[in-house]
């Protein structure tokens, strides 16, 4: 017992560590949230971009088309959605980066839902979506939940979860983002409102 104490006294930082790891590699929610400190920093996140042809030449990715479907079995294609600012996310609940993030995505829907130019396009990818349903619920948010209904565009996702895209009123790809990221900061909110205001 003696020399437990002692190790303890002399090792108890390393100690703490260890357990620490541990919880972070069993639970998916602490995780998470370490994950979501990291992303309120902002380092990790992505900028709106300026539209493709003025990088010259038209972008191949206006015209790819994403079909999801809602709880409802109610079916929405992006190419029906020109005129609105649309944000996709492709996520699953047992990804830890799309758990850090989604409280930042709850916010934004929080602030932009009711705006009649913008759409929110949360589509999940878990194999079961009863796991997605459960996790919603569980957490309380209430994003909207999509599942895909046809194949995914490769310009929209290749594979990488979570993955953003947002896309403008012509339909044209200005963020594409894979990997974690904070949607609630006044900066992302600033880039959203400048491409709400510019005309179709």
């Amino acid at each position: 017992m003696e020399y437990l104490k002692k190790w303890i006294r002399n090792n108890g930082a390393t100690a703490i560590l260890v357990v620490l790891f541990i919880v972070l590699l069993i639970n998916t929610d602490a995780r998470a949230w370490l994950m979501r400190q990291i992303a309120s920093t902002g380092i990790l996140n992505s900028s709106i971009s300026e539209p493709k042809e003025k990088e010259g030449g038209p972008s191949s990715a206006r015209y790819a088309d994403l079909i999801v479907r809602n709880e409802e079995g109610a079916v929405l294609s992006t190419s029906a959605l020109k005129g609105k600012v649309v944000f996709i996310n492709f996520w699953a609940s047992w990804c830890p980066p799309c758990r850090a993030e989604f409280p930042s995505i709850q916010e934004f829907y929080n602030r932009y839902s009711n705006h009649p130019q913008m759409v929110f396009l949360t589509v999940n990818l878990d194999e079961n979506p009863v796991l997605g349903k459960n996790y919603i619920k569980e957490k309380g948010f209430t994003i909207p939940f999509l599942t895909s209904a046809g194949n995914i565009p490769r310009e929209y996702f290749n594979g990488s979860l979570p993955t953003t895209v947002v896309l403008d009123k012509k339909g044209e790809i200005r963020l594409h983002h894979s990997g974690l990221a904070d949607y609630s900061k006044d900066s992302f909110y600033f880039q959203i409102d400048a491409l709400l205001k510019q005309k179709p």
